[in-house]
């Protein structure tokens, strides 16, 4: 008996780190379906067609706009090849979740909603790159 629950756990163990293993791939591969992103200077639309611009460095920042810079960490709902869904918290800042698709290297829609600093929020954007970062 000893030795059966002994072994349930040890295949458990197994099951939570290889499950965690998938995470961490899956996020990897995520991530490089935003690799298709030029970096550079990108103007962001709004639906009401209010904009603005960012120095984009790395196209994952994409994913937490309203948390910019922030630190947090994130949850791969979906990845397709030209479209991701990644879910996110930001400890003591809020949440959100966006979903990218990428029309071309220099467009694509983003789609993000959450909870930033208490407040509920919920944007789309086009983005296009129009250049390099000043």
């Amino acid at each position: 008996m000893m030795i059966r629950r002994a072994w349930l756990s040890a295949a458990a163990g197994v099951l939570v780190l290889g499950s965690a293993g998938a995470a961490v791939a899956q996020r990897q591969s995520a991530l490089s379906s935003l690799k298709a992103i030029e970096r550079g200077q990108w103007q962001l639309r709004d639906g009401e067609g209010a904009s603005r611009g960012i120095c984009l460095r790395d196209p994952a920042a994409l994913l937490q706009l309203r948390h910019w810079g922030a630190r947090c960490e994130h949850v791969v709902v979906e990845n397709g090849g030209t479209s991701a869904t990644v879910r996110y918290t930001c400890p003591g800042r809020g949440h959100g979740r966006t979903s990218i698709t990428v029309d071309t290297s220099h467009t694509v829609v983003i789609d993000t909603s959450g909870i930033v600093d208490g407040a509920p929020f919920a944007e789309q954007y086009e983005a296009r790159r129009v250049g390099q970062c000043q």
